[in-house]
């Protein structure tokens, strides 16, 4: 999937919220619902989007069918972002070394 599907993907809250959830581990529907406090078939809609975008998988165990997170495409947004850390980074860095030019320096000095 693409970074702009991700992005796209986790643009909703209720999203973000299932994968939050499923940081802790695989996890049936039942106790997502239960967790999240959304109905049913409003958190196996999300899923089935989370899943068709790659972001999550699902395993069948018995009757059920257990949830957990794939990180592949995290991980490539996450690569996508990191040209921006870098420049907010160096426009902070920037901001101290002006802040810190901008200051008389109390090295040395004794009152």
């Amino acid at each position: 999937m693409s970074v702009s599907t991700t992005i796209q993907v986790l643009a909703d809250s209720s999203r973000r919220r299932i994968l939050d959830e499923l940081r802790r581990g695989e996890q049936p529907v039942n106790a997502l619902v239960e967790r999240l406090a959304i109905s049913q078939p409003v958190v196996s809609k999300h899923l089935r989007v989370l899943r068709e975008a790659g972001l999550v998988t699902v395993r069948p165990n018995g009757q059920r069918r257990l949830y957990s997170v794939r990180l592949e495409p995290l991980v490539g947004l996450d690569t996508w972002l990191e040209p921006y850390r870098q420049m907010w980074r160096d426009s902070l860095d920037r901001l101290e070394a002006q802040l810190s030019g901008s200051r008389p320096s109390s090295r040395g000095k004794r009152s």
